[in-house]
């Protein structure tokens, strides 16, 4: 028995219009496709940070960056930095 070549066709990489869309996979809108927070790159290495948060405070979050189009990690990492700026 031998194996078969599968080839995919790649999806198109667009970002949801809205977080309706996300859950739907509908195609973006032209404007939702830049992410309109600001994103922190790292700068030196990272660590891992574990907390629990409520369904409805993580539903809340995702729905917000999703509708951004921006990554959940990128902006809490932007809160956090906001809120604990690097001492003098």
């Amino acid at each position: 028995m031998s194996k078969k070549a599968v080839s995919f066709k790649p999806r198109p990489m667009t970002k949801p219009a809205t977080a309706d869309d996300w859950v739907g996979g509908s195609a973006a809108a032209p404007e939702a496709t830049a992410p309109l927070m600001t994103v922190v790159q790292p700068q030196e290495a990272m660590k891992r940070f574990t907390i629990d948060v409520s369904e409805t405070l993580h539903r809340r979050i995702k729905t917000r960056c999703a509708n951004q189009g921006a990554k959940m990690a990128d902006v809490i990492r932007d809160i956090l930095e906001r809120e604990f700026p690097p001492t003098a």
